[in-house]
């Protein structure tokens, strides 16, 4: 898959960490930036990945901003975008199987590398299950979605 990476100037440093994560785990990780611990503006990071989730042009994204919660909220303004802050394996595997997540947010001064390397790993390893249960509330959060 190619995964989209950005992070603000919170989660530059953990940014590193998860590209060579997406990598270590044999996909294309497109990073997004930022490229310094200069502040930036987290929506413009958040948006740049989610748009190319929008476009095709990657499968899902990971955020990273201080706390998660910032690029979490601005992703989420984004049609088709379904994005979480994980910071335990169970929701980052879980939200992609049941919830049909496509997009990990990460609070890089919350969590450590270790715990970043295994919430990518979980994240990227799940696939939705398909189970009708759970497709029937994906297409009740659809409508949500249409309505705006």
């Amino acid at each position: 898959m190619k995964i989209a990476v950005a992070s603000d100037h919170a989660g530059f440093v953990m940014k590193k960490v998860v590209l060579e994560s997406v990598q270590k785990a044999g996909h294309e990780a497109l990073d997004l930036g930022t490229d310094s611990l200069d502040r930036v503006d987290y929506p413009d990071f958040a948006e740049k990945a989610c748009r190319l989730i929008q476009s095709g042009q990657a499968e899902r994204g990971i955020l990273i901003c201080g706390s998660g919660v910032g690029v979490c909220i601005s992703a989420n303004k984004l049609k088709g975008i379904y994005a979480s802050v994980c910071h335990d394996t169970y929701s980052a595997h879980q939200g992609v199987e049941h919830d049909k997540m496509n997009v990990l947010c990460l609070g890089g001064q919350i969590i450590g590398p270790e715990l970043a390397k295994e919430l990518v790993s979980a994240f990227l390893s799940a696939q939705f299950s398909g189970l009708d249960r759970f497709q029937n509330r994906i297409d009740k959060v659809h409508i949500l979605e249409d309505k705006g």
